[in-house]
Formats: structure tokens, C-alpha cells, sequence
């Protein structure tokens, strides 16, 4: 008797069609576990070769803010010219070094001088004018005397003792007239005098030549503006102005440490505490910024108007202490401030720790525990600075 065998084709099909439905799946669970697990843990071994590492040296840390700024002198002054006239010599030039006191340039002083002299020949005028009006007052002094006693024993008129007082009155009312004409022409005599002094134009500070407004022969209006002719700067101790924005300024003090760099000196730091900080802001392209007073000695002379400097205002400063690149730190699961994780090469093996991060910048942080110096920390992998290739190109990317 023959019995019936069904064909096991198709059952198998339907299998393998049901297991791929799983198997896809699975594997791609078992992908992103086994990144997560490599991300905290590290792989059990890797090549050293394709690895980018760093030691832990011992180091210093600073935490700055940083801004731009111009150097300008301290204290400086722009002389001017208090009269009108042409400006016939100037004594010096950009660069001289003055004293308090030193003659500077010349107005042409030949109006003023006019003037002097004629006040001068007025003055006495009327003092000769008023010598004349006192001899005439002894005069009608004595008529009037005679007036009187005659008017008494009744050997003249009244009208005649009257007119005598009344003329000595007078002269004495032009006597006293002759005195005020002669104390308002020497109060102008004392104001021509002073203008003709100012023709001569001296130093009101001791310090150099920066700048030459007006030279020889221009005429200078002083009814108008007030004409200039050099500034006058003390270079010895010159001003930083740092232009800090508005979201760093709550941490600048007055007294703060700070240091800058100029564009020709990157090298050399220059040493300094913050000044004064201006209350009122600039507005520059819809930036709010503050400007921030550093005051610098300058006897040197290294440093010169308008230079431009990087200014770091120092925030904190660890220094001689183990430091480690932020590149290689990532934040630690549940961790508090300062605590992160670091893959840490053992050998040929990583191994993955957490940190104690003290004092930090964008490039380093102090390391508090956890590591310490000549050990070498993993900040990612030759493919990683290159072409990502797979997992393990992800797994060891540097941040």
C-alpha cells in the first residue's frame, strides 16, 4: 500500500521567511549594545597604532576672559590758541619731548601789542586829565571858602557863595570820573596784556609731541572753535581700553588680574590690574559692550598709540598641577559638577575611569583625582580625523 509524502519545500520556505523577520532586528540590538558597552568600557584590545592619546603632563590652568582693545596714553592734553591771529612759529615737532612751561609756538602779536600801547597812552591821559581836575578842586576849594566868609559878614551875595560850592562840586565829580575811566582803561589794559601773552603758546605738561593740528602761517579763529595747534601725551603710563561684552562683564572687577598681548609682541604678556569700568555702554553692530581702564607703566616706550591688544582678564590660575585635554573628557553619568569619564590607556588595553576636574578651559582641566601625570588618555582614533569608517570609528571620536 503506498502512502502519501507531502512535500517539505514549502513548510522550509515559510521558516526561513518567519526567522529573517527576527534576525534583522537582532542583530542591529545587538550593534547598538555593543557600542554603548565599548562607549564606557572600551574594547578589551585595540590597536595602538589608530589610536590618538595624550599624556597627562603637569601643567598650569587658566580660566580667562578674553577681549580686544586699543592702547592709549593715560594723560594727554591738546593745546590750543585762547586769540585769533596767524600762527607765525611752531618750536617743535611730532616727537619732541617737552618740559612744563616750554614755549611751544607764536601768534602774530602785532595787534595786541597796538592795542597795549594804546591803552597805555589812554591811562595816562587821563591821569594827566585828572592831575589838572585836582589842581582845579584846590582852587575851587578856596573860593568857596572865600564865599562862605564873605557870605557871613554879608560882603557878597548868596548866589555868589552858591555858585562857588556848586563849581567846586563839580570838579570834584569829574575828578572822580577821571579815577573810573582810569580803573576800566587798566582793567582793559590788563585784558591786552593777557591776550598778547597768549600770543606765546607754552606747555601746560610735561610729555611728547603726538600730534600736529596747525602749522605756520594758517590763521587761527578763536571767536568761533577753539583752535589747536599740538596734543601733548604722557607716554609713560598709557590706558588699555578692553571692550568686554555684556554677558562677561558681571565677572570683571575693579583690581582684577589681568594680562594682554599686542598684534607685534604676541609673545610677551604684559602685567596689569583693571582700573576703572565705564558704567555706559557702546553699542557696535547690536553688540552692548563696556569698556573696561587698564592702567600699564610704559617706560620702555614698547607700547604706542592706537595699538591693538588681546586683553585676559584672569578668572582663576591653577598652577604645577596635573592637567589633562578637555578633548578627552566626557560628562560622567549621574556625575556632579567636575566629574567625568576618560579612557585611559593600560598597556595595550583601554580602560575607562572617572575624574575629579577642577579648574577648566576650553582646552584644559586640572585634574583633581582620578589621574595622574605620564599616564596617557585616549582622545580618539586615526579614522576619527579622518574618514569615519564602522563602529569603532564612532567609538573613539574625539570631541
Amino acid at each position: 500500500m503506498l502512502q502519501r509524502t507531502e512535500d517539505p519545500g514549502p513548510k522550509l520556505a515559510r521558516r526561513a521567511r518567519g526567522s529573517r523577520r527576527w534576525i534583522a532586528p537582532a542583530l542591529v540590538a545587538a550593534a547598538v549594545g555593543l557600542g554603548l558597552a565599548s562607549f564606557y568600557f572600551g574594547p578589551a584590545a585595540a590597536p595602538q597604532a589608530a589610536i590618538r592619546t595624550e599624556v597627562v603632563a603637569t601643567g598650569d590652568v587658566e580660566r580667562t576672559v578674553t577681549a580686544l582693545a586699543s592702547i592709549k596714553p593715560k594723560t594727554f592734553v591738546d593745546v590750543g590758541t585762547q586769540v585769533s591771529g596767524q600762527l607765525r612759529k611752531v618750536h617743535v615737532e611730532i616727537g619732541d619731548i617737552v618740559a612744563e612751561g616750554q614755549l611751544l609756538a607764536e601768534i602774530d602779536p602785532t595787534v595786541y601789542q597796538m592795542r597795549v600801547l594804546a591803552n597805555r597812552a589812554q591811562i595816562e591821559n587821563l591821569k594827566a586829565q585828572l592831575a589838572q581836575s585836582e589842581a582845579q578842586l584846590v582852587l575851587d576849594r578856596a573860593r568857596n571858602e572865600r564865599g562862605q566868609q564873605l557870605l557871613r559878614t554879608n560882603a557878597t551875595s548868596k548866589d555868589a557863595a552858591e555858585a562857588a560850592a556848586a563849581t567846586m562840586r563839580i570838579t570834584e565829580g569829574k575828578i572822580n570820573a577821571l579815577r573810573a575811566q582810569i580803573d576800566q582803561t587798566t582793567a582793559t589794559l590788563k585784558g591786552d596784556e593777557a591776550n598778547l601773552g597768549y600770543t606765546k603758546i607754552y606747555a601746560p605738561m610735561a610729555g611728547t609731541i603726538v600730534q600736529q593740528i596747525a602749522y605756520e602761517g594758517q590763521t587761527l579763529n578763536a571767536n568761533q572753535t577753539a583752535p589747536l595747534i599740538v596734543r601733548i601725551a604722557d607716554l609713560d603710563t598709557m590706558t588699555v581700553w578692553a571692550q568686554v561684552a555684556e554677558a562677561d562683564i558681571p565677572r570683571i572687577k575693579t583690581g582684577m588680574p589681568v594680562y594682554f598681548t599686542t598684534l607685534g609682541m604676541p609673545d610677551r604678556r604684559f602685567q596689569a590690574e583693571v582700573a576703572q569700568i565705564y558704567p555706559t555702554p557702546e553699542t557696535v553692530n547690536d553688540v552692548v559692550l563696556y569698556n573696561v581702564l587698564i592702567d600699564v607703566p610704559n617706560k620702555d616706550r614698547l607700547l604706542m598709540t592706537s595699538m591693538t591688544a588681546q586683553v585676559f582678564f584672569l578668572l582663576g590660575k591653577a598652577e604645577n598641577v596635573p592637567v589633562v585635554p578637555m578633548a578627552a573628557l566626557r560628562p560622567a553619568p549621574r556625575g556632579g559638577e567636575g566629574n567625568y569619564v576618560v579612557r585611559v590607556m593600560n598597556g595595550d588595553q583601554i580602560e575607562t575611569r572617572r575624574v575629579q576636574i577642577g579648574l577648566s578651559n576650553r582646552q584644559l582641566g586640572e585634574v583633581k583625582e582620578g589621574l595622574k601625570p605620564g599616564e596617557r588618555v585616549v582622545l580618539g582614533t586615526a579614522e576619527a580625523a579622518g574618514a569615519q569608517k564602522g563602529p569603532t570609528a564612532i567609538r573613539f571620536k574625539g570631541f
